[in-house]
């Protein structure tokens, strides 16, 4: 063998140790993703959440406690349950804080109508509940969670002065040291300015850094995985103009017939950040 072939053949196979090693696929996290218990709604967002692939990057594994703040509809619920259920692991949800003074009536009831939805525990494992809220206390002992997950929540928390603080704080409180924060957001033009407090729902991802930074957490990775580069972030309601959501009506309360939503159902969901931080 000639000496440069040899140092050539050397140089590759210290390149090939110093790739990082892709991560073992997670059998139960695919299992949980295909399960029967999934609705046939949330399946049909996967082409648009990539749910095993966010999962993965934000290092989910078994035999971990997973807090969801606000899930939602239950999109992550009807996967992180199971998961749990299947790994040894705890999968908690914020809901209603019904210890606040001032949580509505409709609040109270879309508490109480979540938890009747995923009251299976044969079908999605036994969830535990926990109030988050503006005055909400904290989320679980300090340092006993090893993710705290946020998908689409965080332009909410811009819309009173301090919430999105004391968000980050609780979030802090809770994480064991070296914890992750696992954030989903609807993404801002980085060429424009964010509009005011996220009040059409997009975020500058530097927003969201500062804010999570500033609670004692510092950014680990960045993932491309939800990007949507059709998404224009200029449409008439905002992030709310595009599915899922498609309001023809600001409020999206009724429907204007005469509304045309062929190119923003074109464009598909938005185009968001996925970003994993750690608790220092």
């Amino acid at each position: 063998m000639s000496t440069r072939r040899f140092v050539l053949l050397a140089a590759g196979a210290l390149i090939a140790l110093a790739q990082p090693a892709a991560a073992a696929e997670d059998k139960a996290l695919k299992a949980a993703v295909a399960g029967a218990q999934r609705s046939d709604a949330h399946k049909a967002r996967d082409a648009a959440r990539h749910p095993y692939e966010t999962l993965a990057f934000w290092g989910v594994k078994p035999k971990q406690t997973i807090i969801e703040v606000s899930p939602g509809s239950g999109y992550w619920t009807e996967i992180l349950g199971p998961y749990a259920k299947a790994t040894g692991g705890a999968y908690i949800a914020t809901a209603a804080d019904l210890a606040n003074p001032k949580m509505t009536d409709a609040g109270r009831k879309n508490r109480a109508d979540f938890e009747a939805k995923y009251a299976d525990e044969a079908k999605f494992g036994k969830i535990t509940y926990v109030g988050f809220g503006p005055v909400s206390g904290p989320l679980g002992a300090p340092g006993s969670a090893d993710m705290v997950i946020t998908a689409r929540n965080i332009h909410n928390w811009m819309w009173t002065d301090g919430v999105l603080d004391k968000a980050m704080k609780d979030f802090a409180a809770v994480l064991k040291k070296g914890g992750v924060l696992a954030v989903e957001e609807h993404r801002a033009d980085p060429t424009r300015a964010q509009i005011g407090d996220a009040r059409d729902g997009y975020v500058d991802t530097a927003n969201v850094i500062a804010a999570a930074e500033k609670a004692g957490f510092k950014l680990a990775a960045k993932s491309e995985v939800n990007a949507n580069p059709k998404d224009t972030k200029d449409h008439p309601f905002g992030v709310w103009t595009l599915p899922p959501s498609r309001w023809t009506v600001q409020g999206g309360r009724s429907q204007d017939p005469a509304f045309d939503r062929a190119k923003y159902d074109a464009i598909g969901e938005s185009d968001r950040m996925t970003l994993r931080f750690v608790k220092k």
